[in-house]
């Protein structure tokens, strides 16, 4: 699955195209490099999100093309 489009899916960023200009602008970081929004996301992965003075760091547990929003949680966890 597209890194924009799980971030959505999963909750962690609320729209696509917010997550696109993210990407676009650097601030998403998978496995310790800048991540285009067009990079495929896999199970173990780690991605890493910088706004302002907040950094989220996950682990992607699974890749699922729709959620539920109570579930979403269970796509990811926190590092």
């Amino acid at each position: 699955m597209r890194l924009d489009k799980y971030l959505k899916v999963s909750r962690l960023i609320k729209r696509r195209t917010v997550a696109n200009e993210a990407c676009d602008a650097g601030r998403i970081l998978v496995n310790d490099k800048v991540a285009k929004a067009s990079l495929n996301v896999k199970p173990g992965d780690v991605i890493e999100i910088q706004f302002g003075n907040k950094n989220t760091k996950v682990e992607v547990v699974s890749v699922e093309e729709t959620y539920k929003k109570d579930e979403a949680r269970e796509l990811y966890k926190y590092l």
